[in-house]
């Protein structure tokens, strides 16, 4: 691939995360892109751009010019040859409210070739090796967004300015042929000149660019919802570092529904120890606990099957018996089932240093009478708080809940009033050892990040902030 092809550890990283509008809302997910970040993108882009720029064709050029008493002599150059192109010293930098500028200085090409010369009746030739010397390069580039929220990446302006060109002639004649070595200098400067920005901003648009367009701006998790990781505006430069923007927002999928909560103003801290920031909003979390609560997803059975042997209070109306006994004495005998079912969606409050979730449900008790329909038993209102712990694993964000407290109620019984104190055994044995591993095996495959393939994180440090989490990264792209 095209120059900028290997910019993607760092700068496409930043780049292909994708805003359907240019509202003035809150993100639900920063990217911030440091000046570290920058420099290992620019090590990385070189070796990449050298053999871009050594595909520069110098043409064949031919001319005459009076030398002295030898009188009119025409000459011809050919078969010209890049041998070597160096790009020994280069940098990015950032320019606030625009983009970037990339500078590459003391770049040098070495080039061999044929001559022939003829004059009078006598015609010769011989071969030359030319040094160009002292190149610099400066390239400026605009960030922006396009209307699907898509990232872009234009040239905004080229320069380039050859410092020195040397030419070695050789062969019987060669002393003849530098008599006007200061033509053959000049047409070969302006040979190179002409092509290295052409070459450059090709690069950028037929390459680059189209490499952002096929970058998707939504992750799908599941068959029941996906994250919107589009653009919401053009990326912000500031003069350390690029920070962009994205809704980060769960949607069910083929029903874009916005929650009917906001996200938090993001602040991330000044800190560029490493290449790349993501500062992601407890609304990302919260929105996903919308989708599938919308779409009735945040409900669990369990059955006496699914409990440990080992455990002795049953799902069945013998063991529930001794526990209210009225149940037993209406259907002996009997299996039993609960099913829970969040009342509303969970909501995740990220605080520095803690992250805790509350979720509320209602479980409901059924005997499994002998023709398998249910008879409902009673229903408890269940208010629970966990504490999340959240981490990143190849790419994804990954989490594991600990119950830390249970509050039960009796919210509706077909048996008779009992006290639902009797019931905290068994519910909290149910819920820790059978709905919460079923609930962490789902947090554990976790939700993936915006990042372009072959990039890996590494260096990796966690911070829970005030309404938002703080991912820093170092960048491996291959």
């Amino acid at each position: 691939m095209a120059f900028f092809h290997t910019l993607p550890p760092a700068l496409l990283l930043l780049l292909c995360l994708g805003s359907r509008t240019a509202e003035a809302v809150n993100p639900g997910f920063v990217v911030r892109l440091t000046q570290k970040g920058l420099d290992y993108a620019r090590q990385e882009g070189m070796a990449v751009l050298q053999q871009q720029l050594a595909k520069i064709h110098l043409p064949d050029f031919s001319g005459s010019t009076h030398v002295g008493h030898f009188g009119k002599v025409k000459y011809s150059f050919h078969s010209l040859n890049i041998r070597s192109f160096q790009l020994p010293s280069s940098q990015i930098n950032l320019v606030p409210g625009v983009g970037l500028k990339m500078t590459i200085s003391g770049a040098f090409i070495q080039i061999d070739g044929q001559w022939k010369i003829h004059y009078l009746h006598v015609s010769t030739h011989g071969g030359f090796d030319l040094k160009v010397e002292g190149l610099t390069i400066s390239v400026g580039l605009k960030l922006g967004s396009d209307g699907s929220g898509r990232p872009t990446i234009t040239p905004s302006d080229c320069s380039n300015h050859i410092g020195e060109v040397k030419v070695h002639i050789s062969g019987k004649f060669g002393w003849l042929a530098d008599l006007f070595h200061r033509s053959i200098e000049k047409d070969l400067r302006n040979a190179i000149e002409k092509q290295i920005c052409p070459l450059v901003s090709e690069s950028i648009t037929s390459k680059l660019e189209p490499l952002l367009q096929t970058l998707p701006v939504t992750a799908k998790i599941d068959n029941v919802a996906a994250i919107d990781y589009s653009l919401t505006g053009p990326p912000s430069v500031m003069a350390e570092f690029v920070d962009v923007q994205l809704k980060g927002e769960f949607f069910i999928l083929n029903n874009h529904t916005t929650p009917p909560f906001s996200p938090s103003a993001l602040s991330l801290p000044v800190d560029h120890n490493l290449m790349v920031y993501f500062g992601v909003s407890d609304y990302l979390f919260n929105s996903a606990g919308f989708v599938y609560q919308s779409a009735g997803k945040l409900c669990f059975t369990i059955t006496d099957d699914m409990v440990p042997k080992d455990f002795n209070i049953r799902l069945n109306t013998s063991s529930f018996g001794t526990l209210i006994p009225q149940i037993s004495k209406m259907y002996p005998n009997m299996l039993m089932k609960l099913k829970v079912l969040t009342t509303s969606a969970p909501f995740l409050t990220i605080q520095p240093g803690n992250l805790t979730i509350s979720p509320v449900a209602d479980i409901q008790a059924f005997a499994i009478l002998p023709n398998s329909s249910l008879a409902p038993l009673f229903v408890l209102s269940v208010t629970t708080t966990a504490v999340a712990k959240v981490g990143v694993s190849t790419g994804r964000i990954v989490g594991n809940l600990d119950l830390s407290r249970i509050q039960m109620d009796l919210k509706h019984s077909d048996v008779g009033t009992f006290s639902v104190t009797i019931l905290n055994v068994a519910v909290n044995y149910y819920l820790s050892h059978i709905i919460l591993p079923q609930v962490n095996a789902i947090l554990n495959k976790g939700y993936p990040l915006p990042l372009l393939d072959h990039v890996q994180l590494t260096d990796v440090i966690l911070r829970p902030s005030e309404h938002f989490l703080l991912f820093g990264a170092n960048v491996h792209y291959g």
